[in-house]
């Protein structure tokens, strides 16, 4: 960044610097707003730049680029803490050198060619004659907004910076550099607070040498701020002048000349003109050069002394600025220590210092200085005034105290009163700590007259004296005084701990005194005590000389903190740590009895209650209620919890009782509340006592009972439950009776009854079930009564005989109740045949009965107390005898399949025939036993998927309602011979006009039996005619007539040992179609191509595989079944 501020104190150049890796870095130039910024391009031209901007520049090495700066300033480098280099381009101010040291002279560096430069305006470019790298002098006229910016401890180089001319910037390298930079710094802020805004002169800080070079140094352009500053003034229509200099001096006028006031002396100044109209600006003209003229040295600072004694002083000043011309001598003046207003030279000559000698002691002198060159001589400087030491002072009174502290004292004492004003009399403070014994050591050596000795012990006793001394010698010291350090604050007593059990209402608590107490006895004790965690309100629990107290007056179950601090001498002491206590909680207080909520019921009341107004310092976590009867001391707990109301059950009806109430909480139960009475409501009766049986007949029972307690309402009705199941009986009678006849019962069987007694207040609860055993008797009459055939007395458990269903009947029941008393037997009566006796089993099978008779049956059941009731009466039918077997005779056969017939009737028959036929087939695997192959009542039955000239075994019976009738005799039938299968269609060549030749496949022999084939042809519409018989597979047929269709068959025929041949069927037939010849000379070869190909295609058509015709049998079903699909789902669903 370039920028002039607009009181021309500062010109600063900020260059951020962004770091790349190794060769090249990026340096970014920022422009301020209303600044300009001009560079040159690689073409030569300039180019200006105005901000706000930032222009990113190259630097080819890494390192700071040359920085071309105009005359009086110089370049500086300093980094900031975040790493950022930065360039400031600050005015130079020259420095003032001690006597006895030359400046030191240092020719100009190079310009650097090859690297890219900051450059002013081209307007004012002539050939840059200096280039600075680094910071080269002191800070010169810096205004206040800028001086914060300037680090001196970052920057990276220092170098001087020369003119042409050669007169050097003055550079400190010694101890004093950094004395000098402070004053200049100061008397800058003092320059500006005098209003001068850079343009005057400041005593201490003569002007820069005059720069003199070779050529014109460079100026900028007023729009970058670097050159002078403008003064415009507003004149309407008229041509106005503006005369810009590089010295921050301008002029404005409209005659076409200017004059140029507070120039400096012997300054190089470069001038140029522009031209205003109005609003407008012409453009600056050539810069013309011109150099001030060199005048008197400047006013020199007054001189300071830098030793002396009581006869001799030795003064130094520094030199001026010179305005161009070398200061030849210097002329210093004084009074001779008369006091008087003409001074007289004392000194004349080149040095900066000089020793006057032969004075007197303790003596006044005043002294000014003047500089001469060869243009004159200088205005004399302040008057400044010096004085002689005098004679060793007096000893001085002994200090006294002024203020004391824990670790300091504050001393003061007084200046000898023989010793003059004017003598400069320095003070020694000696301590010695009592009990150390290290003797007096100095504490403070100065020249004022009270002193603060810190870092002392606290309550310690110091011995103090004092001396006094000046250039001649020092003093003897004072009488020795005492003084006493006061005590510091004790430390925080200790954290205060529990002595003892915490009670509900109060607590002991302990502590230890402070480890540190500050030099002083501790007299008193301070206690505060806080209630709960907040600690907001502390009040005052204890204060006295004890280190125990008991705190009393406390809430149970309440959390307490407490402190302590302690007082002594020393102060008050800090807060030691907080000690918490919890109060234990005590029970609950007593609560108000409970009371009635709603209206009381039969056995059960509603009570509620309030919580104690005491609960202990503990929440009330549990109620407890307990009931008693008012004659009864003893009470039972009937609620336990932390509702504040409950339901009390298992009362009785109409009874007074008392409940009582107590709460708890963590620390227990409280006492018991006052009694409280409540008398529940009438209820139902009481539980009636098991009832009384008495069986007057096995089938009648007298049940009696008593009257409950009433539960103060009387009974007016009873209720009787009876049922064989305990769980399931039923009400059989409902009145005010105390006894019932149950009748109708029955015999040996269990009963349950139960009875309940009624009142206005409800129904009771039921008596205990009680259990009566009716006496035995005959048994029941028997049900259930089932006819069983002869399959189902086989499938019992133990062998039967064979019995024939048309001359048996098989009957069964179930057992009936037998009263008690087990069934001894059974009796079946069949009505005019005798009465059968059985033993005690469920079945029997009546014997020697008519075929297709029926029958009237009953049966009786006998026990050891008599026959009980027949049962009911049934009738039975025996079935009539089954049919015989039908003659079997075979109708039809092949060498797979043999056609069955039997019996007169059709082939089929309806289902509603009864009778049937089961036809069974000999064990094909050889094994002894028959296959049963049809059962039903058609006459006829096929049996396939037999073999070949093989011997079956057949045998065939009849069955129908009356069972099954007997196998006939066993018939034997054989299959015959397979004829071969079917030869495909042969294949014909034709091999000449008169001649062809017949192939086809070959057939696999038949069980070892040879096939020959036959092959047959036929001429036109003729018959055919075999034309080969053999085993072979073609055959070559000559004699072939033109212009005749021929068709061709082939059959196989196997050649049985021991049978006649079996032929069998004929192939497809195979079309020999004739050569056709035309009349024209290629009619023979276009007929025999003809031919060729007519045959050619009937063998192509012929020459279809099984796959190929399986494939296209497969697409046409395939077709036809999307088809039928489609349709479906066309005309059907939609």
């Amino acid at each position: 960044m370039i920028s002039v501020s607009q009181n021309q104190s500062l010109l600063q150049h900020e260059a951020r610097l962004c770091d790349d890796f190794h060769k090249s870095e990026v340096i970014l130039v920022q422009v301020n707003p209303g600044e300009a910024f001009t560079i040159r391009r690689e073409d030569g031209q300039f180019q200006c730049i105005t901000g706000p901007a930032q222009v990113p520049m190259m630097s080819p090495n890494g390192s700071v680029p040359p920085i071309y700066v105009p005359p009086g300033y110089v370049s500086q480098v300093i980094i900031e803490e975040n790493g950022v280099r930065r360039v400031l381009v600050l005015p130079q101010q020259p420095e003032f050198h001690p006597g006895g040291h030359s400046p030191l002279h240092h020719p100009p560096p190079p310009p650097h060619t090859h690297l890219p430069a900051f450059i002013p305006h081209p307007a004012m470019m002539p050939p840059p004659p200096h280039m600075y790298t680094g910071m080269a002098g002191g800070v010169g006229d810096m205004s206040s907004q800028y001086i914060s910016q300037y680090h001196p401890a970052h920057i990276y180089s220092e170098q001087d910076s020369h003119p042409q001319h050669g007169r050097p910037l003055f550079v400190h390298r010694d101890d004093r550099t950094s004395k000098t930079h402070e004053r200049l710094q100061k008397k800058l802020k003092e320059r500006q607070g005098g209003g001068g805004g850079g343009c005057g002169q400041v005593k201490d800080s003569p002007p820069s040498s005059p720069q003199k070079s070779c050529g014109s140094p460079p100026t900028t352009d007023i729009h970058n701020g670097v050159g002078g500053k403008v003064l415009e003034t507003e004149q309407q229509g008229q041509l106005r002048h503006t005369v810009v200099s590089s010295d921050k001096q301008t002029a404005k006028g409209k005659n076409g000349d200017a004059t140029l006031q507070d120039l400096r002396p012997a300054t190089d100044y470069h001038v140029r003109v522009r031209a205003l109209c109005n609003c407008l600006q012409g453009s600056p003209s050539e810069a013309a050069s011109f150099t001030t003229l060199s005048c008197e040295p400047d006013l020199p600072n007054p001189p300071r002394k830098t030793s002396g004694t009581k006869n001799t002083l030795v003064l130094q000043w520094k030199a001026p600025c010179d305005n161009g011309s070398k200061i030849q001598n210097y002329i210093l003046q004084w009074d001779e220590g008369k006091g008087t207003d003409p001074h007289e030279q004392c000194y004349y000559g080149p040095l900066k210092q000089y020793r006057l000698t032969k004075l007197s002691p303790a003596t006044r002198y005043s002294f000014r200085l003047a500089a001469k060159n060869d243009m004159g001589v200088s205005e004399f400087s302040e008057v400044v005034e010096m004085f002689t030491s005098c004679s060793v002072p007096l000893p001085p009174l002994p200090p006294e105290l002024e203020v004391a502290g824990v670790t300091w004292l504050c001393l003061k004492w007084q200046r000898p009163s023989s010793s003059p004003k004017e003598d400069d009399i320095n003070y020694v403070l000696e301590m010695e700590e009592d009990g150390l014994g290290y003797g007096f050591q100095p504490s403070y050596d100065g020249d004022e007259l009270t002193f603060t000795v810190r870092s002392l012990h606290r309550s310690t006793k110091y011995k103090f004296r004092v001396a006094a001394y000046n250039s001649e010698g020092k003093s003897n010291p004072s009488p020795v005084v005492e003084f006493i350090t006061h005590p510091d604050r004790p430390s925080s007593p200790c954290r205060p701990v529990i002595r003892g059990r915490v009670l509900p209402h109060s607590f002991k608590m302990v502590w230890e005194p402070p480890k540190d107490d500050g030099g002083a006895e501790v007299t008193k004790y301070v206690v505060e005590l806080s209630e709960g965690l907040s600690g907001v309100s502390w009040g005052l629990a204890y204060s006295g000389s004890a280190m125990d107290h008991v705190c009393d007056g406390l809430k149970p179950g309440c959390t307490y903190q407490t402190r302590v601090y302690c007082i002594s001498e020393g102060g008050q002491s800090p807060l030691s740590e907080t000690l918490q206590v919890q109060t234990p909680a005590v029970p609950p207080g007593p609560c108000q009895p409970p009371r009635l909520a709603g209206k009381p019921k039969a056995r059960e009341v509603q009570l509620r209650w309030a919580p104690p107004q005491v609960d202990g310092g503990s929440p009330v976590s549990s109620y407890s209620l307990e009931a008693s009867e008012p004659q009864c001391e003893e009470s039972r707990e009937v609620y336990q919890g932390p509702d504040m109301d409950c339901s009390v059950g298992g009362l009785m009806p109409g009874r007074t009782y008392c409940f009582r109430l107590k709460a708890a909480n963590k620390a227990g139960f409280g006492p018991l509340s006052e009694r409280c009475e409540v008398t529940t409501g009438p209820g139902a009766p009481e539980q009636c006592r098991i009832p009384s049986t008495t069986c007057k007949s096995p089938t009648c029972v007298v049940v009696s009972w008593e009257s409950p307690q009433c539960n103060g309402a009387p009974v007016t009705e009873f209720r009787l439950e009876w049922g064989a199941v305990e769980g399931s009986m039923q009400v059989c009678y409902s009145g005010p009776a105390f006894s019932h006849e149950m009748k109708g019962l029955l015999p040996a069987t269990s009963y349950f009854c139960r009875v309940q007694a009624v009142n206005v207040a409800g129904v009771g609860p039921f008596s205990d079930a009680v259990h009566c055993q009716t006496p035995c008797s005959v048994p029941a009459g028997v049900k259930d009564e089932e006819d069983e055939d002869e399959e189902e007395e086989e499938s019992g458990t133990r062998p039967a005989p064979m019995y024939s269903p048309s001359t048996c009947l098989g009957i069964c029941w179930d057992p009936p109740c037998d009263h008690g008393s087990p069934i001894t037997s059974y009796l079946i009566d069949l009505g005019e045949r005798q009465p059968i006796v059985v033993g005690p089993v469920t079945k029997h099978v009546i014997q020697h009965l008519q075929p297709d008779t029926s029958y009237r049956i009953r049966i009786q059941a006998l026990n050891s107390l008599g026959a009980g009731p027949f049962s009911h009466t049934f009738k039975m039918k025996t079935k009539p005898l089954p049919p015989p077997p039908p003659r079997l005779e075979c109708t039809a056969f092949s060498h797979q399949t043999l056609r069955l017939k039997w019996g007169d009737g059709p082939t089929k028959s309806a289902s509603s025939d009864a009778l049937q036929y089961q036809l069974q087939m000999g064990d094909r695997n050889g094994r002894s036993g028959f296959i049963s192959m049809y059962k039903g009542p058609c006459h006829i039955h096929k049996v396939q998927r037999l073999n070949e000239s093989t011997s079956y075994t057949f045998r065939i019976q009849a069955f129908n309602e009356a069972g099954e009738g007997p196998f006939s005799s066993v018939y034997t039938f054989t299959t015959p011979r397979s004829p071969p299968a079917p030869v495909k269609a042969p294949k014909v060549e034709r091999l000449d006009d008169n001649s062809c030749e017949v192939t086809w496949e070959a057939l696999p022999p038949m069980k070892g039996d040879p096939v020959i084939y036959t092959l047959q042809s036929m001429m036109g519409n003729s018959e055919f005619k075999q034309a080969y018989k053999g085993s072979s597979t073609s055959f070559h047929i000559h004699n072939l007539q033109p212009n005749s269709d021929y068709r061709f068959r082939v059959c196989a025929i196997r050649q049985c040992q021991d049978a006649p041949e079996l032929s069998g069927p004929y192939s497809p037939t195979v079309t020999l179609s004739p050569q056709r010849v035309d009349a024209t000379p290629g009619g023979a070869s276009a007929a025999a191509l003809a031919s060729r190909t007519g045959a050619e295609s009937s063998r192509s058509r012929q020459s279809l595989t099984d796959e190929q015709c399986a494939f296209l049998l497969l697409m046409v079903f395939a077709v036809i079944a999307i088809l039928i699909a489609f349709v479906i789902q066309y005309f059907v669903i939609k």
